[in-house]
């Protein structure tokens, strides 16, 4: 796997006194920007409060928004079988997005409401403590790491960024499901060569974790 140092923008600096589940119930009320005002709920996050990895997508769609839960969507369906792919549990990951309440016509979230809701995604970052980030699609690994490189050019490759974390950035699975094709070179044939990598490099990581 191909390691890349990056300028890493504003990650979390320490870790918070709550709980996610605190934060979470913090954030239900969050008016920080116009998204909060169409809402049908806050879409905070979910997974293992220890999960290795973390996943983040954009922002929260229609299904997401009625349930309150992230990637449950048509996207999300297409997230878990990726996932089933190389045997990672969906319950032993942690799943959010850049932003928690859905953007107007599943667009992609705007500067400033990322900025609005940053301090949220940094404290999930900071209690949760994962090993890596996997940034699904532009938005977050464009924001994540500083730079304006697109998910093409991103992808595939490990970024360091703040405290030790890694970042992988992959196909947003919305994106695997208008480009079907499972050719070589294809999204979804990278996808699966991503994921891979993905599950070969937590496997690593644990490994050199100190046994109790």
């Amino acid at each position: 796997m191909e390691e890349r140092q990056t300028t890493q923008a504003h990650g979390p600096s320490c870790r918070p006194y709550l709980t996610l589940e605190a934060l979470a119930e913090r954030a239900a009320t969050c008016k920080r920007c116009i998204l909060s005002n169409n809402r049908t709920q806050v879409v905070f996050g979910e997974g293992a409060s220890d999960a290795d990895v973390m996943f983040i997508g954009e922002g929260p769609g229609e299904v997401e928004d009625q349930t309150g839960r992230p990637f449950v969507g048509p996207a999300g369906k297409k997230l878990d079988e990726i996932l089933e792919s190389v045997k990672i549990a969906r319950a032993s990951v942690y799943i959010t997005n850049m932003v928690k309440c859905q953007p107007p016509g599943n667009r992609a979230p705007t500067k400033v409401e990322m900025e609005a809701c940053w301090d949220w995604l940094a404290a999930q970052i900071a209690l949760v403590r994962p090993k890596m980030i996997v940034a699904l699609g532009n938005t977050p690994a464009q924001r994540l790491l500083g730079v304006t490189e697109g998910i093409t050019q991103l992808r595939g490759r490990l970024h360091r960024w703040t405290g030790g974390i890694e970042i992988f950035p992959m196909f947003h699975p919305s994106y695997l499901l208008r480009h079907q094709s499972k050719e070589k070179g294809s999204p979804k044939y990278l996808t699966w060569l991503d994921i891979q990598a993905v599950a070969e490099r937590i496997s690593y990581l644990r490994s050199r974790m100190p046994q109790s």
